[in-house]
């Protein structure tokens, strides 16, 4: 999906933008003797930028307007190291806004529903995201925000939310208290807007059944507004981004050259119009790839597939490089499993160790059972994990992102 002329005339005013204020990445592109771009090829010569350079950046070194224009900052989500701070202006505010309306609207949510709002709210872009959007479509908004999950569930009930606002994990612990509660009767959501955290068919099935909602996923990150730059439609295949706002390339992790259309490889974004921190070329370290073609219901922006993981959260154990992902989709073969799971990685005794923690009710053989998912887990990674079967709960669950993945080599 080659870049058109009129994102091109964008990335001109972007690039001016920058250089004029000189932002880290206008000093890049002065150092590059960069001036106007008129072709893809001169795009594609555009340097990348990563989360470090926004981190050098701190704290408001993104700023490419005066100050007076700022009305708002966010901050990533991360927990490690200096923290990202983005600054947004009235117009960025706005356009965040409308684009989340746009994928209210692609969800069907109109202003008759009641959304409930469980992401969190602060320096964080999500809760303040989710609700923004409600108030442009003109639903009621509930912003709960995370926790406290018997006021939430009472809210649910007494306000009769229709529309449910979360991470994977948290709409997963809020089917299992419902369910455990025996309430469904009483909840009234028929819809989800999910993000935040890549989850696999197993948990999205779950989470479907046991609420009885159509789900749909929701994409975005702080550096790039925040959630809501796109969102899947009813026939789940892919997620619709707004092109008039964002620009996205799929490129090789390891070469940065860009990758056709229907390849995988990490996702870079663009920024076209945002004003406060506009980013060019962002590496977002997420993995995904640009469907070809059209989308069944007829939308012309483009979409990319669920997010498949992050080019940098490979653990390297035995000297064999691991993905979440494949250990993710092992699991997912045993209908037996439940849709949590966590692992551990330590060194001990001169040598590393995978430990994986697996769900299934008490129907099975819990021995026989971590035997077979060793076997097939060694025969996609070539080694053999310790597989511990526990019972269905008793894997902790998260009010925000659940951490899948525990290397205490290093802690």
């Amino acid at each position: 999906m080659e870049i058109n002329s009129k994102q091109l005339e964008q990335v001109n005013i972007q690039v001016k933008r920058l250089t004029d204020s000189d932002n880290f990445y206008g000093k890049k592109l002065k150092e590059a003797g960069i001036g106007e771009i008129k072709t893809v090829e001169d795009f594609k010569s555009l340097p990348f930028s990563q989360k470090q350079d926004l981190r050098d950046a701190y704290p408001l070194g993104l700023m490419a307007v005066p100050e007076e224009e700022i009305v708002r900052i966010h901050s990533s989500s991360g927990t490690t190291g200096t923290p990202v701070i983005i600054p947004y202006t009235k117009k960025d505010v706005d356009d965040w806004g409308e684009m989340f309306k746009r994928c209210y609207e692609v969800a069907g949510i109109t202003n008759k529903d009641r959304i409930h709002i469980t992401p969190g709210y602060g320096l964080w872009t999500a809760g303040i995201g989710f609700q923004n959007g409600c108030e442009k479509l003109g639903a009621m908004a509930i912003p709960m925000g995370p926790g406290n999950t018997e006021k939430q569930l009472s809210m649910m009930i007494d306000m009769e939310s229709t529309v449910l606002c979360a991470t994977s994990s948290y709409a997963l612990l809020l089917a299992e208290e419902i369910a455990k509660r025996g309430i469904a009767d009483k909840i009234k959501l028929k819809k989800g807007v999910i993000g935040s955290e890549r989850w696999g068919e197993k948990m999205r099935a779950r989470i479907k059944k046991e609420l009885g909602i159509e789900i749909y996923d929701i994409y975005g990150l702080t550096e790039i507004y925040g959630p809501g730059i796109g969102i899947s439609c009813k026939y789940e295949e892919g997620m619709h981004i707004w092109d008039d706002y964002v620009y996205v390339e799929i490129i090789d992790p390891k070469t940065g050259e860009n990758l056709p259309d229907g390849e995988w490889g990490e996702v870079v974004l663009t920024t076209l119009v945002k004003e406060g921190a506009p980013l060019i070329r962002y590496r977002t370290h997420d993995i995904s790839r640009i469907i070809p073609g059209e989308c069944k219901c007829g939308s012309k922006y483009p979409r990319i597939d669920v997010i498949a993981g992050r080019s940098d959260d490979m653990m390297k154990i035995k000297g064999v490089n691991v993905f979440p992902k494949q250990i993710e989709e092992v699991l997912a073969t045993f209908p037996e499993l439940s849709s949590e799971y966590q692992i551990r990685i330590s060194h001990l005794d001169g040598k590393d160790t995978m430990r994986i923690y697996v769900e299934t009710n008490g129907t099975v053989d819990f021995a026989a059972m971590a035997d077979k998912v060793a076997e097939k887990v060694k025969s996609r990674i070539g080694f053999t994990p310790i597989v511990k079967v526990v019972e269905l709960g008793l894997l902790p669950r998260s009010e925000k992102k659940s951490k899948r993945v525990i290397d205490e080599r290093f802690s």
